[in-house]
């Protein structure tokens, strides 16, 4: 599906979606917990989607309901199970040390770009402690035998999904475990997310110390948080002339991506900005510089691993719209420009999708986004809401 969208600010209030990112260990949590839980989460995307169906493969019931989940704890693990991760990094990366420490035979399926992301050093440190990872094709990775407790230790600069699903299966290991991050921790936002998650449920994770017990203890209701990464968009639209109060948003989050509210005033003053604690906000935010004063993100290595590679796919959106930028190794630097109209390969990138969208409100003509399905992996209702808040598009089918 490709979208052509008319230039035109937005305007309106909007409730922000769930949290995807807190929803992924709200519900493993859960799955893990010693009685039922229910989970307000109205909207849903593939990677949530995912996680629920993995959570079913090792046991768990996942039920749907008209305002979100509600989670009845394993009672029996299988012995074997087969996950299908979909395009969702979170999904393999927390749930494979899971099913390490559950001590099943998990053969986890991998769509889109995700078989080319990295599980190393995650890799080496779980076969290190008791597990036998392979590759049985490109597209899969199979899990044998069982983690034990113990010192683990990872690189910090790879990826924090590393660092959180070690986390979630380390409370399931009975015994002491510690982690030990080496060098600086990327992201520690969102380790924060998943200690939060975890305390929620009881268990203590001080110093990314734990003692597995199968402690997980369900706190009855709990609801996912309004989703800073997915309501940047329609902020960083705000900052280029729309006028959209958003509902729903906790100041106090320890989401990473908050911290759109205060680089997009920094934006005025042609900034550098370092992407290592905000690698999913780069694409919106280097469309808002360009319409602005310009910025420089740096630490943008990990962008080249994500859904597509974000360095390439921002350089490409730019350039197609009459923007200015060129990158270095580990350095992106954008320069004002005036947006036109233009055709926008989105890679099937939801984040490069959606900044594009964000990059007509600011244009001087329509701009079309080849691919636009791909936002469905995040929020699947993103053409809807931008409609509801005026904005104006036609829908191609190929």
């Amino acid at each position: 599906m490709d979208l052509t969208i008319f230039p035109g600010k937005l305007t309106g209030t909007l409730e922000a979606i769930p949290s995807k990112s807190q929803a992924h260990r709200l519900l493993i949590c859960a799955a893990f917990a010693h009685s039922p839980t229910e989970l307000w989460c109205p909207q849903v995307n593939e990677d949530i989607l995912a996680t629920a169906g993995c959570l079913r493969a090792l046991g768990a019931g996942v039920e749907r309901t008209g305002t979100g989940f509600v989670v009845t704890p394993a009672e029996t693990i299988p012995r074997q199970a087969r996950l299908d991760c979909r395009e969702s990094g979170s999904t393999l990366r927390f749930l494979l040390p899971v099913a390490g420490a559950l001590g099943v035979d998990a053969t986890f399926h991998l769509s889109g770009r995700l078989p080319e992301r990295p599980l190393s050093p995650l890799w080496e440190e779980m076969e290190r402690m008791g597990c036998r990872l392979s590759r049985p094709t490109p597209d899969t990775v199979r899990c044998q035998g069982r983690l034990r407790a113990g010192e683990y230790a990872l690189d910090g600069g790879v990826s924090s999904q590393f660092i959180t699903g070690l986390l979630l299966a380390l409370s399931l290991v009975p015994g002491d475990s510690q982690i030990r991050i080496l060098g600086r921790l990327q992201s520690r936002p969102y380790v924060d997310m998943t200690r939060k998650a975890m305390a929620a449920f009881g268990v203590d994770t001080e110093d990314l110390s734990l003692t597995g017990d199968h402690s997980f203890r369900s706190p009855g209701a709990l609801r996912v948080e309004g989703d800073w990464s997915s309501a940047a968009f329609f902020l960083t639209a705000n900052a280029l002339g729309s006028d959209i109060r958003l509902l729903g948003l906790d100041p106090d989050s320890p989401q990473g991506d908050r911290a759109i509210a205060d680089l997009l005033p920094a934006l005025d003053g042609a900034p550098t900005i370092s992407a290592g604690d905000i690698p999913d906000l780069v694409p919106v935010l280097a469309v808002a510089a360009g319409a602005k004063a310009g910025a420089v993100f740096t630490q943008i290595k990990r962008l080249r691993l994500k859904e597509s590679d974000r360095v390439e796919s921002i350089l490409a959106l730019l350039a197609a719209l009459g923007g200015r930028a060129e990158a270095t190794e580990d350095t992106l630097t954008v320069s004002p420009a005036v947006y036109h109209g233009g055709v926008v390969d989105s890679f099937g990138d939801h984040r490069i999708a959606m900044a594009a969208a964000v990059a007509a409100t600011a244009a001087d003509g329509p701009v079309t986004v080849l691919g636009a399905q791909c936002v469905a992996k995040s929020y699947p209702g993103f053409w809807e809401d931008l409609r509801r808040l005026g904005g104006n598009y036609e829908q191609h089918l190929r």
